[in-house]
């Protein structure tokens, strides 16, 4: 198993929830799972979320950009401090400038420079940049996930939802 990137779409009511819960980290990750059991908009980008943001802003993820809706696309807008897996969240107010610069985004250029080598360099998550004989099917992922990214935060943004982002 491995570390694993889900988005899920909240109401004002369970983000309410989410900020005012200052209980056990257990509790936030069972509540959050327990959202994404009722909800059925919802992204799993699996390992690749690494490799997204850095096709998509050009560092690792372990470098959050703040006021870049690029990043906060894959990482969320506000975190919650104090865990031990990465927890996030983004309020509607955001999700325009991010499905924007999503939408903007050329990911097909930014494929076509993709190198294997520079993802080793960049130590990316997940580990797996020495096998250049799955270069193709490993772009074909993040191209896949990044279609998917832009239609799961169009559908937030018609249904007036927020973002909760996990990746543990």
């Amino acid at each position: 198993m491995g570390l694993i990137a889900n988005y899920n779409c909240v109401n004002d009511k369970n983000l309410k929830e989410l900020k005012g819960l200052g209980s056990s980290e257990e509790e936030l990750f069972e509540t959050v799972e327990e959202w994404s059991d009722e909800d059925e908009l919802l992204l799993d980008i699996d390992k690749m979320w690494d490799v997204l943001h850095f096709v998509l802003t050009g560092v690792s993820a372990n470098h959050i950009i703040d006021d870049n809706p690029l990043s906060q696309a894959v990482l969320g807008v506000t975190s919650i401090e104090d865990l031990s897996e990465y927890m996030a969240y983004t309020e509607h107010s955001k999700i325009v400038d991010i499905l924007a610069a999503l939408e903007q985004f050329d990911i097909e250029q930014a494929l076509e420079s993709f190198d294997m080598k520079a993802c080793k360099e960049a130590e990316l998550y997940p580990n797996i940049w020495d096998y250049d004989e799955e270069e193709e099917e490993i772009i074909d992922e993040i191209l896949h996930d990044f279609e998917q990214m832009k239609v799961f935060y169009k559908k937030v943004l018609e249904a007036k939802g927020h973002v909760v982002v996990t990746i543990c």
